[in-house]
C-alpha cells in the first residue's frame, strides 16, 4: 500500500508546530503496518538546503502559472518528494509569513500549487511513482481532494483521499476572486465544492470532498460537531459524521526519551526519578530562578488566547504565593508576552521567561519541571502533555480534545485506584486554573502520590503503534470501498 502524505511542514525539514511532528512521524508508523508513505512538502529554502543535490523526477512548465520541479530524496529513511517552485516557496521568512510575522498575501496560490501538484502525482504524472491513496494535512493541503475529485490528472488514476484536521481554527479562507485562478471547473463553485460563506475555503473543500476526515483525537472529533468548536463548519461535520474519525496522535519515543535524551543534564527513567533533580537545578540556573524544594511549573507554548495563556497571566501571583515557581518558553501575542515579562519583573527569582522557541530547551523544561501547565480553551490533540507524561513532568490541563483523552485526573477515585497521571480542570478561567495549581502544589507535597503520578505517566504507551494501526485500517477500508 503506497500512500502520498501532503503537508506544509515535516519534522526534520521545517517545523512551526505539532503538524510537523505528525507528518514526520507517520512514515515510520505506517511502515510498521506494511504501508509505504511518501512525504510531499514545499521546497522552502531550508528544505532545499537539507536535501542537497536531490534528483529532479518531474517538471511543470506551468503549475497554476508557475514553473516547478519535483525533487526526490529521503526523510528519516523514507521516501520524500519536494516541490521546487522558486516563485512560490523560494523566499526568506517562515513557511506562512514574512520575517515580520505578516502572512504572505499569496498563500492561497502557494498552497493551491502544492495541492495541484499532489493531485498530478497521485494521478500518475510522474513515471514509476504510483500511489493508492493520498493523505492531506490541514488547510494548506485542503484543495488536494478537490483537485482529485473535480479536476483529476488527465488520463490518470482516481485514488481515494483522507484529510486530517490538526486545528479547525485555521481554515485557509480566501475571497471569491481567487477562484478563477485555481484551475478548477466552474462546477466546483458550489457549497458541495470549494465555496464557503461566499469565499473559497481550503479546509472546507477538503472536508467536503475527501473520502474520510480525521481529527487528531477522539474527543476533538466529537467537539467539532458543536458551534463552540466547529468554527463555522460544524454543519459540514454533522452532515459527514459517518466519515469523521478521531485518531490520537503519538509521539516519537526515540526523540522524546528521558533515558537517552542528549539535551538533559542527567538522564533518568521511571525507576530512577531521583536523577531528575539535576535537571531541575539546571532549569533553575538557566532561568535565573531561586533554588528551593518547592514545585517548579513550566510552560512550553504559543502565548495565545487558544492556549489559555491570558488566563494564566492572571494566576501567576497566586502560583508564587503558594510556593510555586515558573519557567516559561514561548512566543505569541505581544500583550500576553508583556504580561509574562511584567510578572517576571514582579517576582524576580520566582518567574523566568524566555520568549521564542528552542527545541533543546523544550526538552530540558520537560526533564526538569515538576508540572507543565496547559490550560487550553481547545486542543485538537496536543503533544506537549504527552511529552510531559513521558518525562514525569505532571500535566495540568483543561478537559478538552486530546488533553481529555490522554491525562487521567488525580481525583479521589483515580488516586485510590492508582491510575492518575495528571490534573484536569473543567473550565478555563481564573478560579478553575488557580484551583488546579493549588491541587498540584498539594499533591507535590505528598511525595508518594506525586511519584505515583510520575511513574504512571512514564509507563503509559503514547508511541505511534496504535495510531499507525488505526490509520492503516482506515486506508484499507477506503481502498476496499473503491473496489
Amino acid at each position: 500500500m503506497k500512500v502520498l502524505s501532503v503537508a506544509s511542514e515535516a519534522a526534520g525539514l521545517v517545523k512551526t508546530g505539532g503538524l510537523a511532528d505528525v507528518a514526520g512521524a507517520l512514515p515510520a508508523a505506517l511502515a510498521a503496518q506494511g504501508a509505504e508513505m511518501t512525504t510531499f512538502v514545499p521546497g522552502y529554502p531550508a528544505v532545499l538546503a537539507k536535501i542537497g543535490k536531490a534528483k529532479a523526477v518531474h517538471s511543470w512548465d506551468s503549475l497554476l502559472g508557475t514553473k516547478a520541479r519535483l525533487l526526490a530524496g529521503k526523510l528519516g529513511g523514507h521516501p520524500l518528494l519536494v516541490l521546487d517552485a522558486p516563485a512560490q516557496f523560494g523566499r526568506e521568512g517562515g513557511p506562512y509569513a514574512d520575517a515580520a510575522g505578516r502572512d504572505w498575501e499569496d498563500n492561497w496560490h502557494r498552497f493551491a500549487a502544492l495541492a495541484r501538484a499532489a493531485a498530478d502525482i497521485a494521478g500518475g504524472a510522474v513515471k514509476g511513482r504510483a500511489f493508492d491513496l493520498v493523505h492531506a494535512h490541514d488547510w494548506q493541503a485542503g484543495l488536494v481532494p478537490a483537485y482529485l475529485r473535480l479536476a483529476p490528472f488527465k488520463g490518470g488514476r482516481v485514488v481515494p483521499s483522507v484529510i486530517t484536521i490538526h486545528n479547525m481554527a485555521f481554515q485557509g479562507y480566501y475571497p471569491a476572486e481567487i477562484f478563477p485562478q485555481l484551475g478548477l471547473p466552474p462546477s466546483a463553485w458550489t457549497v458541495d465544492g470549494v465555496e464557503s460563506y461566499g469565499g473559497v475555503g481550503f479546509l472546507k473543500a477538503g472536508m467536503q470532498l475527501a473520502d474520510a476526515i480525521t481529527t487528531v483525537s477522539p474527543t476533538y472529533a466529537g467537539e467539532i460537531r458543536s458551534v463552540e468548536f466547529g468554527m463555522g463548519l460544524e454543519g459540514l461535520v454533522l452532515a459527514r459524521s459517518n466519515r469523521v474519525h478521531g485518531i490520537l496522535n503519538g509521539i516519537d519515543t526515540a526523540e522524546w526519551n528521558p533515558e537517552h535524551d542528549p539535551h538533559l543534564a542527567a538522564n533518568y527513567s521511571a525507576g530512577k526519578l531521583a536523577a531528575r533533580t539535576k535537571n531541575k537545578r539546571a532549569v533553575e540556573q538557566e532561568f535565573g530562578l531561586e533554588r528551593d524544594d518547592g514545585p517548579l511549573f513550566v510552560v512550553v507554548s504559543r502565548l495565545t488566547w487558544q492556549k489559555g495563556m491570558d488566563v494564566l497571566t492572571g494566576v501567576l501571583d497566586h502560583l508564587v504565593g503558594i510556593g510555586g515557581r515558573l519557567a516559561l518558553l514561548g512566543s505569541g501575542d505581544a500583550e500576553i508576552e508583556q504580561a509574562f515579562l511584567a510578572a517576571a519583573a514582579r517576582h524576580p527569582g520566582r518567574i523566568g521567561v524566555k520568549l521564542g522557541y528552542d527545541e533543546g530547551l523544550s526538552h530540558r523544561l520537560q526533564g526538569g519541571g515538576d508540572a507543565i501547565l496547559i490550560p487550553s480553551r481547545f486542543e485538537p490533540c496536543g503533544l506537549t502533555q504527552l511529552y510531559g507524561l513521558a518525562y514525569g513532568c505532571i500535566p495540568v490541563v483543561s478537559r478538552t480534545g486530546g488533553l481529555a483523552d490522554t491525562v487521567i485526573d488525580a481525583n479521589p477515585a483515580a488516586l485510590a485506584a492508582r491510575v492518575a497521571t495528571g490534573i484536569q480542570m473543567n473550565a478555563v478561567n481564573h478560579n478553575a486554573l488557580a484551583m488546579a495549581v493549588s491541587r498540584a502544589v498539594a499533591l507535590y507535597h505528598s511525595p508518594a502520590e506525586w511519584k505515583r503520578l510520575q511513574t504512571n505517566g512514564m509507563k503509559a504507551d503514547f508511541s505511534w503503534g496504535a495510531s499507525g494501526a488505526a490509520y492503516a485500517a482506515l486506508y484499507r477500508q477506503l481502498l476496499e470501498e473503491q473496489e
